[in-house]
């Protein structure tokens, strides 16, 4: 078998550039999956911007069953249910530019492939994926993930719907509360969360709802929301609901693992969700900058808006690159328990399963890039971008959600940061090993002769291999402090995450760039280079402002002044790169094509 990197080890193994999967690396068949997406979204949904804006749910069902006819919906669904069967890389490539156009369809998109199909295909029965995966692969069915209740949000495990056995023993009778529910107004299945007496965990039921004969259920009014207007938002109300018991989804008192596995998947896909809008926001923003003209001269010649554009190009250029590498190891995971044997429920579970902390950090890093993104778009179109004529508004508030929904961003950065820890406490990845080499590295006379760095990326690789020391250094001094008691002191938890976000997404932007260098040449692929040197030059500052941020939260005396040294060894380039000339590459690449052509 391969040597397939576990998940979090990228933290202390170096990854070589032709292991990692990137967008260059489409088959034949993925990118005329990628086209025909494309072509739907700018036939189906980008020309009715303005009708998603005004709420027009029946044009997102509408939409949502056009998708199930050309088979989208049904991407990730294995063959036998009624699915296309594709790998893992196929649905988030789906997923990645399905959502270019509205986060309204994009959300419905999500809700109803994701949280809606997948704990069927993942943790059903046979029999229950027989019933329900083929209507759902279709769009005959849509489908909706009850979780969320009024006292229960990122504490999921704490809701107060109650599931009882009905005297007979045939069925399950739910009654609660559930709100923020996706598709709700238009589903014809729910994944439903509820208690069985005082079990310590929650259990999953498959719930049928239909408006003619609703079984004690009802739906609150459409929520007005910020942004994803025409998506379906309702609260569910659950009145001596009967449940037949053989729709219990796993095993009584599952629902927890089943609501944390689709969680992992959904953070990949929600990061990946938010490409093609980055790349449509930058498109957006270029065209106008080469039109406006203003003091005689289009804005986009001047330096302050070329600025910008090179640094959202690049962090879309990053975010593509982080998402393909983690899809693709997920892919590679999932093959390789395939060929021992698993079966695929098991397979895709523990693949994804394996690399929860990428899935966390991405999640976090593109849905802030996203919003920065739009941000900036609107900030270039200068007081049109604050208008609803143009496309720049509507993206920003769409882009708001994505920071809170799969796990809002500040829980997601304690997980990945704890997840590491608890790897490295089970014996899954050696932690300990490498944070006791960099104590003894700091103890020890640093060495100052002048490395060769003539070989391309030879210093930003080493740089790179010293910020995963500047982590280790704070992750592992702060463990031995507090212990078990780590988790309580979150401010330092988010500063550690901050460092091992910006280590994942700098070495990603980096390996990609050597890989298409290798390929076709540095000379052709300077704007990449350009990216993956701009991104770190920023992650540089933010490791260390956020590593000297924790030193000095835990540490005193002589251990805070060795570990602020250390700090400023592992962030220290030799040679400093122009990052105004990188900007500048950067942006007359993206200027020239009028889009963004990475």
């Amino acid at each position: 078998m391969e040597d397939i990197t576990r998940g979090g080890q990228f933290l202390v193994k170096e990854t070589k550039s032709e292991n990692i999967f990137t967008p260059e690396d489409f088959s034949e068949e993925q990118v005329m999956m990628r086209d025909s997406v494309k072509e739907f979204v700018d036939r189906e949904i980008w020309p009715n911007k303005e009708r998603f804006e005004k709420k027009d749910y029946a044009l997102t069902e509408e939409s949502m069953r056009k998708a199930g006819e050309l088979g989208f919906l049904g991407v990730a669904v294995p063959e036998q249910y009624g699915g296309l069967g594709m790998s893992f890389i196929s649905t988030m490539l789906t997923c990645d530019y399905i959502s270019g156009a509205t986060g309204s369809f994009s959300t419905a998109f999500g809700a109803h492939t994701g949280i809606g199909t997948m704990p069927i295909t993942l943790y059903g029965t046979e029999e229950q994926k027989q019933k329900y995966v083929p209507k759902l692969a279709s769009g005959e069915w849509f489908g909706s993930y009850c979780l969320t209740e009024p006292g229960a949000g990122s504490d999921a495990n704490s809701g107060k719907t109650k599931a009882e056995l009905t005297a007979d023993g045939k069925h399950y009778k739910i009654n609660g509360q559930k709100m923020w529910i996706s598709n709700a107004g238009f589903c014809s299945l729910m994944i439903v969360f509820a208690r069985i007496e005082d079990d310590k965990n929650i259990t999953g039921f498959i719930v049928e709802y239909d408006p003619n004969n609703p079984n004690g259920i009802t739906l609150g009014e459409e929520e007005h929301k910020l942004g994803i207007r025409a998506s379906s938002t309702r609260q569910v109300f659950f009145n001596d609901t009967l449940v037949p018991v053989e729709n219990m989804l796993a095993g009584r008192g599952e629902g927890f693992k089943i609501a944390m596995n689709a969680l992992n998947v959904g953070r990949i896909k929600l990061a990946v969700a938010c490409l093609d809008a980055q790349r449509r926001t930058i498109s957006g923003a270029v065209n106008y900058a080469n039109e406006r003209v203003q003091f005689k001269t289009p804005i986009a010649n001047f330096g302050a808006i070329r600025a910008k554009i090179a640094e959202i190009a690049t962090n879309c250029f990053v975010g593509e690159s982080a998402c393909y590498r983690a899809g693709g190891d997920i892919e590679k995971r999932i093959n390789a328990r395939l060929a021992d044997g698993n079966s695929h429920q098991e397979a895709e579970l523990k693949g994804v399963e394996e690399f929860a902390i990428e899935c966390s950090i991405l999640k976090v890093a593109v849905s802030e890039d996203i919003q920065n993104c739009t941000d900036e778009g609107i900030q270039i179109f200068g007081g049109m971008g604050f208008s609803e004529d143009t496309p720049m508004e509507s993206a920003w508030r769409d882009a708001r959600i994505a920071r809170i929904y799969e796990g809002t961003n500040e829980i997601n950065r304690m997980l990945s940061v704890g997840m590491l820890i608890k790897k490295a406490m089970k014996g899954h990845m050696d932690l300990l090993g490498p944070a006791m080499k960099v104590a003894d590295e700091l103890m020890s006379i640093p060495d100052f002769d002048v490395p060769d760095y003539s070989e391309l990326f030879s210093e930003e690789k080493e740089l790179i291999s010293k910020l995963k020391k500047a982590v280790l250094m704070v992750a592992g001094s702060a463990v031995q402090k507090y212990g078990t008691e780590l988790e309580q002191h979150q401010q330092l938890l988010m500063c550690a995450s901050d460092m091992l976000i910006e280590i994942y997404m700098a070495e990603s932007g980096i390996l990609r760039a050597e890989k298409l260098a290798k390929s076709k040449g540095a000379e052709n692929v300077k704007e990449q280079i350009a990216m993956a040197q701009l991104y770190l030059y920023n992650a540089v500052d933010i490791v260390y402002t956020k590593g000297k941020e924790g030193i000095i939260s835990f540490a005193e005396g002589d251990e805070q002044r060795m570990m602020l040294m250390g700090l400023r060894r592992f962030t220290k380039y030799v040679n400093m790169p122009n990052v105004v000339a990188l900007r500048e590459t950067i942006a007359s690449k993206v200027i020239a094509e009028n889009k963004y052509p990475f």
